[in-house]
Parts: C-alpha cells; sequence; structure tokens
C-alpha cells in the first residue's frame, strides 16, 4: 500500500521558506577568515578620508582634513604628522623615490614629503580644482590627482615636482589605479563607468560601463590576472577584464562603500562598507571564478580601510567609545 503525503499547509511553507533564507544567509556572511586583533588610539581631529600603507618604512597614512597622521605598524603609535594639508583626501607613494604626495582639496595642491623623515619637501599648486584621489606611476615617474570639481587628473612629473599636464575626463572622477604597464583605471563615480587612460598618450583611450553599477568609489586590480575590482554604492563589486573592458563577474557587498583593495599573494579581495559596519571579503580562485568567503565586522561609518600586502592586515578607521581608533584586521586561518 503507498501512503501520499499530505500537502503542507501555509504556515509550514513559509516555515520552510524562511529556513532556506536563514541558511542562504549564514552561508554568506561565512567565516571572513579575518578578525579584528587590535585597536589603536589615534585621538588628533578632523575627519579621515583615504588611508594607505607604507610596508617598507612599516608606517601607515591617514588623511584628517588638515593634516595626515602617520602611525608605526609594529607599536600602533603615532610616529609623525604632515600638517598644512587643507581638505587633503589621498596620499601616494614614490618608493623609487623616496617620496610621498598628498593631494590637499581645498588648497588646490599636493604637498611632497620625505618617506623616511616625513619632512614636507614643497608644495606644488596646480591647475585643477579638489584633487582628491591621488596615484603614482611608477614607469612614468609621474603622480595623478583626480580633481573632483574640475573633471580632469593632473598629472605631476615626481622627480621635479611640478605639474606638465593635464587629462579631461569624460565624468567626475573617485579612485584610480595604476596597471604599471602604461594604463591608469579611474572610475568615474556619475557615468558608472571606468575611464581608461594612456599613459604615454596623456589622454582617455575608451571608457567602459559598470552597469548595473552605481555611483563607483573604490578600485583595485589583479594585475597578474588583468582584473579590475569596482565597489559600487548600489551594493555591488563588479570585476571587469583591464584588457577588453568586457564583465567577468559581479558580486553582493555592503552598504555605503568606499575603498576597495586586493592581495595579490592570498588572492583576496576587500570592500570596506561604513553602513553595514564590515568589509566584505571575496575569495578569487581564479581570473574568472568568485565567491563570498565572509564578512569581518568594524564599526558604522568605517567605510574606507588600507591593505598591508606585506603582513596581509586591514587597516579600518572607526569611532570608539574614547574617540577615533584605527582597527587592525588579520587573517587567522
Amino acid at each position: 500500500m503507498r501512503l501520499l503525503a499530505k500537502p503542507f499547509s501555509p504556515a509550514q511553507v513559509a516555515a520552510i521558506l524562511l529556513g532556506i533564507t536563514l541558511a542562504t544567509a549564514a552561508a554568506a556572511s561565512g567565516d571572513s577568515g579575518y578578525r579584528i586583533v587590535g585597536k589603536w588610539p589615534a585621538g588628533g581631529s578632523g575627519k579621515w578620508d583615504y588611508l594607505i600603507v607604507d610596508s617598507p618604512h612599516h608606517h601607515l597614512f591617514v588623511s584628517r582634513a588638515t593634516h595626515v597622521q602617520v602611525f608605526d605598524l609594529d607599536s600602533g603609535k603615532l610616529a609623525g604628522d604632515i600638517d598644512n594639508t587643507p581638505g587633503v583626501h589621498g596620499i601616494a607613494l614614490a618608493q623609487d623615490m623616496n617620496r610621498g604626495f598628498t593631494s590637499n582639496g581645498k588648497a588646490d595642491s599636493v604637498t611632497v614629503f620625505d618617506l623616511q623623515t616625513l619632512a614636507t619637501i614643497t608644495e606644488i599648486k596646480i591647475s585643477g580644482k579638489d584633487p582628491d584621489a591621488i596615484v603614482y606611476d611608477a614607469p612614468s615617474k609621474q603622480v595623478y590627482t583626480f580633481n573632483g570639481r574640475s573633471n580632469n587628473a593632473t598629472v605631476i612629473d615626481a622627480r621635479s615636482a611640478r605639474e606638465v599636464a593635464t587629462v579631461a575626463l569624460p565624468g567626475r572622477p573617485e579612485f584610480a589605479v595604476s596597471d604599471g604597464a602604461s594604463r591608469i583605471f579611474v572610475n568615474l563615480e556619475d557615468k558608472g563607468e571606468v575611464a581608461v587612460i594612456d599613459v604615454a598618450k596623456g589622454s582617455v583611450q575608451t571608457t567602459w560601463s559598470l552597469a548595473p553599477c552605481l555611483e563607483p568609489t573604490g578600485i583595485a586590480m589583479d594585475t597578474a590576472r588583468h582584473r579590475l575590482f569596482s565597489v559600487c554604492h548600489n551594493e555591488r563589486l563588479i570585476v571587469t577584464d583591464s584588457v577588453n573592458g568586457k564583465r567577468v563577474a559581479e558580486l553582493p557587498i555592503g552598504k555605503h562603500v568606499d575603498a576597495a583593495a586586493f592581495d595579490s599573494a592570498t588572492s583576496l579581495v576587500f570592500s570596506s562598507n561604513g553602513d553595514s559596519a564590515d568589509v566584505s571579503v571575496i575569495s578569487a580562485a581564479t581570473a574568472d571564478e568568485y565567491s563570498m568567503r565572509g564578512n569581518l565586522t568594524t564599526s558604522a561609518g568605517s567605510k574606507t580601510m588600507a591593505l598591508d600586502s606585506a603582513s596581509h592586515r586591514l587597516y579600518v578607521p572607526a569611532t570608539g567609545p574614547n574617540g577615533f581608533e584605527i582597527l587592525v584586521g588579520a587573517p587567522v586561518n
């Protein structure tokens, strides 16, 4: 005799669907492999923006509105301060020249400083308006500032510390990255595109759509596999082939993202999400295969970060009970 199963009631169906949803969410938010292992009391005044790690000199640079704080990576203590950088956004490092460069948005200028002593060398007044992201292109020995109010890039000769050219951009620039092989890629926030700058020609070679990406901000690159990682305000990470501009993958990330990073040694992609108060960690198994590894819990408003490729640690700015601090995330497995 064959028994016929009774149909599920509406309540049972709802319970099953809820269970599936929760299981899916649990899988998506799995173990990121990272933990917060330290909190550095940072003090100081001014809101933060970009961060960058100087591994050879064991320094972390943090922009703070009118100055740049420099922390010792070993002790977590303040090692120095670069002052008189009004509206500072970003920091670029030219290791081959022992120089650093800051983009001073309110002064329309770039401060040049010594990476060893942290002493200011000079300030360069530029023609671009509101320099924001800043990138050093090592092969050309040039620094590029991406100017939010003039929709262009200022090109600075790093050796002479002088502006030598401008590059018109077809949209409002955000973060940028150099491939170290004659091209620079910059997200266009208002267009949902990435623009490709030909360094030798000093102009935009092409633009590629990042749709359905809205307001792309951070960008990182896997230069060995020719992959770009653009993070978007509609909670998406877009992977693009840097050779032909073709879409490779699209993955979910957290809310109010600002920065992205890629660790070539571990093949991990990171996005720092301020409203989700976490860092999304994505594994790149191959050039074309990506999966969510998990999320590292940070703090509300912590939308920027820096990666130390030497130690694989993440540094995330936050506001704690005792004021401004740096969260240190480290791999644990």
